[in-house]
């Protein structure tokens, strides 16, 4: 099956061949059955066919099955064929060619033909109706029919599981394929080796785009036209799984094809292991670094990520005129956005269509808003983007800690000088993501610095949902925790780990089953913070129940103490909006109340929707009932020192 050689020069034209078939059929009618034979002219007469040389030697026929074959595209092609088969079988109405009428009037015949492990059956170059075997009509499969005339067709029973990879050339693509893959060059020779033993080739590394670009410079180095497959949609029966194998091994040496099986989604790949195991046909597998795919035996093939140099080339050559006027935001965009070829296409060229169009005073500041943009898609379906709308006067906490949040603001703005000017990035592999934790009880402003982090540096935030995240079932964790990872990683946003304790505490002794994966869930996420590139901030209540290994890889951990008077009076000053009437409010007096910034902002805001209901200004009456009902919802009593003079 793995022969693919061209027939000899000699071979007979399709219509020599049918007409030696004809002939002999018409010779070995008895004399009462005799038809007058006509003459042919075939208009390929002089031609070699090719096609029917190769079917012979692809699937080793011998020169009994070569000619049931052609009996059998007679019936289909000439109506002269019709007419012998039904003076042999003597009825007018048996038309059709039958396994009983080929051993009676061909050549060589040998009943093994007729055995299912045979070629004529086995890659289901016939088609037999139901009835009994020796007497079944035989039909030429359409497939094999197509290529004997040279008609360029897929079989219909592939075409909606198998389409053909379309090429996608873009401009200043990365030199990714054959130069970045190391074993690239080895699964060409194997493919063009008719030879060769198959086995799975498992492309690994990079992104989809990445891989399937691979895989396609790989089958045009061999000289195979690219097909792709889902492997959700192989069937799990053992019967259309086997079909589904014949019949693409089939295709796959008639149009000289390799086959790229896509993963994604994949959550187990015992079906498509066994199917795997059937196939003796070029196949290559994405296997996405931590997918279910990589479990699967084969050559391994792996893609070296996108550099960022490789990154800027794009960027520079999709932005066209555009690039010369970024004023330098393009470093920052290049080392913060981790697109591939795909992302950087759609996002450059919207970026400078909008510039092109005019109106547009800073193209680089455009192009960022863009990325953003194109990014969330990542992500969207993963965690919940906050909408930041604070700013630093927002923020009320000692000099210190601010001093630490605006450090933490500079390290990301500068990374790129850093990592990639300043060669970090080559020299460590590890430790180049921004990682903070910060600590405090609730209320104190943790999720507040982290929106005007984000509002600082222009990048969304997106907070981590841990009850969609941590499951009870073995492995789900790891794989939600990887999804989030690798979307971030493309869009850059900054994640936020609320109340992380949940997820980074402290590994414990192994008692049980549980304990042990439950370790494995905490050392998978010390390896992803490791390597993350991008912000992460973790919150917490509980500071000492965190890992001390998540500790040792977190480069800032900013402490958030609870207010003291002085604070809480600012936070009183700052909490109402400008629009807001106010009475007679005294904000020394207020910040009486012993409580965190953030009830502080609930009873401020209960407060307004009571003033608002008696159309009055908020006063003094309106924050003490607020701060009544949100002692209440604390279990905490309001005592007269904190309110002593208001009234």
């Amino acid at each position: 099956m793995n022969a693919i050689a061209e027939a000899a020069q000699t071979a007979p034209s399709l219509g020599q061949a049918l007409d030696r078939v004809y002939g002999a059929m018409v010779r070995a009618l008895p004399p009462e059955a005799a038809v007058q034979e006509p003459c042919r002219h075939s208009e390929n007469a002089g031609e070699p066919c090719i096609a029917l040389g190769r079917l012979q030697t692809i699937f080793d026929l011998s020169p009994f099955e070569r000619d049931v074959l052609l009996l059998c595209a007679g019936a289909s092609l000439e109506s002269r064929f019709l007419s012998v088969c039904a003076a042999a079988h003597r009825n007018p109405q048996m038309t059709w060619p039958t396994f009983g009428l080929a051993l009676q009037m061909l050549d060589a015949p040998h009943w093994s033909a007729l055995s299912r492990n045979r070629p004529l059956r086995y890659w289901r170059l016939l088609e037999l109706d139901a009835a009994p075997l020796f007497h079944a009509p035989l039909r030429l499969d359409e497939r094999i029919l197509q290529f004997l005339i040279g008609v360029h067709s897929a079989d219909e029973r592939l075409e909606a599981l198998i389409r053909p990879i379309r090429s996608c050339e873009l401009p200043g693509a990365a030199d990714r394929s054959l130069g970045n893959a190391a074993s690239g060059l080895a699964v060409v020779r194997n493919w063009k080796n008719p030879n060769a033993a198959r086995q799975p080739v498992l492309l690994t590394g990079g992104r989809p785009f990445a891989r399937q670009s691979l895989f396609s410079d790989i089958c045009a180095e061999a000289g195979l036209r690219p097909f792709a497959l889902n492997a959700a949609d192989i069937p799990t029966t053992p019967a259309e799984r086997e079909q589904l194998a014949r019949l693409w091994m089939r295709e796959s040496v008639l149009a000289t094809a390799a086959l790229y099986v896509r993963t994604e989604n994949l959550e187990h790949v015992g079906n498509l292991s066994a199917w795997l195991g059937l196939v003796e046909a070029p196949v290559a597998v994405e296997a996405a670094l931590g997918s279910p795919a990589e479990k699967l035996e084969g050559l391994r093939v792996h893609l070296a990520p996108i550099s960022t140099e490789q990154r800027r080339k794009l960027w520079i050559a999709v932005l066209g005129n555009a690039a010369p006027a970024m004023n330098g935001a393009l470093d920052r965009i290049v080392e913060h956005f981790h697109f591939d070829e795909p992302a950087i296409q759609i996002s450059g060229a919207a970026a400078r269509e909008e510039a092109l169009a005019g109106g547009v005073e800073n193209p680089g500041d455009l192009t960022w808003r863009v990325c953003r943009e194109h990014s969330r898609r990542s992500l969207e379906n993963l965690a919940q983007r906050i909408e930041t709308r604070v700013t630093w006067a927002d923020l009320v906490l000692p000099a210190a800690q601010t001093e630490t949040l605006r450090q933490i603001a500079i390290h990301v703005r500068q990374k790129c000088v850093v990592n990639d000017q300043w060669g970090f990035a080559a020299r460590y592999s590890r430790g180049l993501g921004m990682s903070a934790l910060f600590s405090g009880s609730s209320g104190t402003g943790k999720t507040m610095a982290a929106e005007i982090l984000a509002s600082e540096l222009d990048l969304d935030l997106y907070r981590i949902d841990l009850s969609c995240v941590v499951s009870k079932y073995i492995g789900e964790t790891e794989k939600n925790l990887r999804k989030i990872f690798d979307a971030a990683e493309e869009s850059g946003a900054i994640l936020l780990f609320d109340e992380a304790d949940a997820l980074f505490g402290k590994r414990s002794e192994v008692r049980d089953s549980h304990d042990r994966y439950a370790n494995l869930e905490i050392s998978y996420l010390l390896q992803r913070i490791d390597t993350y590139r991008g912000v992460a901030i973790l919150t917490t209540n509980m500071q000492h129940a965190i890992d001390a290994a998540f500790m040792r890889r977190i480069r800032f951990i900013v402490p958030f103490p609870f207010p003291d008077i002085a604070s809480r009076e600012l936070i009183w000053r700052r909490v109402f909006p400008a629009e807001t009437p106010l009475g007679a409010l005294e904000f020394d007096r207020l910040a009486q109340l012993n409580v965190s910034g953030g009830v502080i902002r609930n009873i401020a805001m209960h407060a307004a929707f009571l003033a608002a209901e008696e159309k009055a200004k908020v006063g003094p009456a309106h924050v003490l009932a607020a701060a009544h009902s949100e002692y209440s919802k604390l279990e905490k009593p309001l005592t007269a020192a904190e309110t002593r003079g208001w009234l």
